[in-house]
């Protein structure tokens, strides 16, 4: 079986003049080395394709691919991660995680938080701000937290996410819609512990792998520094006996509710009650073997790199071939 991977190479970009900034949610070299060779132990004619644009190049050249493993993440919009599921759609060309519609959902936080809401899954209350004027609408309790609606890696939250009164939220929602050029989206802080959970499967056959809880130094918030810099800020543990059940089981549920495939991770956060209650769900989780969110949680409970990628590929053929 011929199998073609997408993906946004860092030093591609950055090769071309774009900023750091724009490129933090994009893969290093060695994480596309790791999928590959991960790939050809697995018995697969691997192809390396690239990003969107070298996607459309290869296809216009003719190029074709029985299933293609994707983790481009895109360039810009709300709806960059949905562009190569979207184009490998209009090919028929099958590939591995979710498709482009529920991509987009997932990337914007804000409607993520309606579908998971409306299933029964708990979250904190919220309010998606387009313009300054929406804030006339906020009856939320402080404190509030305060973040870009469609960002991934911990992009636009700061030590001033974190709001206590009117004035802080002003000038939060001002930078995010000035910085960001998108809504902000605000929360009731949920002041409690923080997971994350692993999820493989789809549908009724989805399990979840196991979890972490994140804790960082000084409570700071799980930004693109820290998540960067995880070993100086932050400290990862296997979800305790007391909470692990819990954690499992509103991952799933919103897993399910968002109708994503094969692999990704569900963020959850702790309210003032002690409630899990869902924060978001990435369909297309970080796959560096070493630094990546998902790799690590699944180290912990025994599933090393090479075993999570034949699971992950394991799910993606049957939901294929069914």
């Amino acid at each position: 079986m011929k199998v073609g991977l997408t993906y946004d190479l860092r030093s591609w970009y950055i090769d071309r003049g774009y900023s750091m900034d724009e490129t933090a949610e994009f893969d290093k070299q060695e994480t596309v080395d790791a999928l590959q060779d991960a790939l050809k132990k697995m018995g697969y004619d691997t192809e390396l394709i690239g990003n969107a644009f070298q996607l459309i190049e290869s296809l216009a050249a003719g190029r074709r691919w029985d299933i293609v493993f994707n983790i481009a993440e895109g360039l810009y919009g709300d709806g960059r991660e949905s562009v190569v599921p979207a184009i490998l759609d209009q090919y028929k060309i099958p590939y591995v995680f979710s498709g482009p519609v529920i991509m987009g959902l997932s990337l914007n936080k804000h409607l993520a938080k309606l579908v998971v809401d409306a299933a029964g899954v708990p979250v904190s209350p919220g309010l998606r701000i387009n313009e300054l004027k929406d804030l006339e609408k906020c009856d939320l309790k402080y404190p509030l937290f305060v973040k870009p609606v469609s960002e991934g890696t911990g992009k636009g939250i700061t030590e001033n996410s974190l709001v206590h009164n009117y004035d802080e939220l002003l000038k939060m929602v001002e930078w995010i819609l000035r910085e960001f050029r998108q809504p902000a989206l605000v929360e009731e802080y949920l002041p409690g512990r923080e997971f994350t959970v692993g999820v493989v499967g789809y549908g009724e056959e989805a399990i979840a792998i196991g979890g972490m809880e994140v804790m960082t130094i000084n409570n700071l918030p799980y930004s693109v520094e820290v998540k960067e810099n995880y070993q100086n800020y932050c400290t990862y543990k296997p979800l305790d006996s007391d909470i692990i059940e819990e954690c499992k089981s509103v991952a799933v549920r919103a897993w399910k509710a968002l109708d994503a495939v094969d692999a990704g991770r569900v963020d959850l956060k702790a309210d003032r009650n002690g409630n899990i209650c869902f924060i978001e769900a990435n369909p297309l989780a970080g796959l560096n073997p070493i630094h990546s969110d998902l790799p690590i949680l699944a180290r912990m409970y025994g599933i090393e790199y090479q075993t999570l990628l034949e699971m992950i590929m394991g799910a993606a053929l049957k939901r294929i071939r069914q």
